[in-house]
């Protein structure tokens, strides 16, 4: 029950904080296809080369609807890093890119994050409970008989997975 709260509780917040990224700033962290749709089967207007500057317009699942010197599109939210370049000194937002790419920053030392793609610290510490929003996720919850129903019409099969050990014991729950 407490993974499906903090599963409600994490989709609440994504769904507030989505428009944030209306109007930002940002560049593209490795070159990517830019896209007509965001899918990755969809039609590619252009590739932009990795530190092409971009306008973030909208945020659509794991994609961005960027405009770009090369053409308005879709790219992958995974290639663009959002907020303005460093300019403390030559070739500083270079190396921020590799250090977003490598999991090192700053001190050289490997960092290790757990968070959610797209949303920077600041917008995790803006959040706010909507209880609005909560309540939507609640509505799309089954019941077990209604997800026995469907899956046996859809011929899946249960399967049973072991939750991952506790980093701290090493033991399974």
């Amino acid at each position: 029950m407490k993974l499906i709260f903090n599963q409600l509780l994490l989709s609440a917040m994504l769904l507030t904080a989505g428009a944030a990224q209306a109007g930002e700033s940002g560049s593209t962290i490795k070159a990517d296809a830019l896209k007509a749709a965001p899918f990755t089967d969809a039609k590619i207007i252009a590739t932009l080369p990795s530190g092409t500057r971009i306008e973030i317009l909208k945020k659509d699942g794991g994609w961005y609807q960027v405009k770009s010197p090369r053409g308005n599109g879709w790219i992958r939210l995974l290639s663009v890093r959002r907020g303005g370049a460093k300019t403390s000194s030559a070739g500083s937002e270079l190396s921020g890119l590799a250090g977003l790419a490598s999991g090192r920053a700053g001190t050289g030392k490997i960092v290790a994050t757990t968070g959610i793609r797209g949303l920077n610290e600041e917008q995790l510490r803006a959040a706010k409970y909507d209880e609005k929003q909560l309540n939507l996720a609640e509505s799309y919850a089954t019941s077990r008989a209604e997800a026995q129903k469907f899956a046996a019409s859809a011929k899946l099969a249960a399967r049973q997975l072991d939750y991952l050990p506790d980093p701290s014991t090493g033991e399974s729950k």
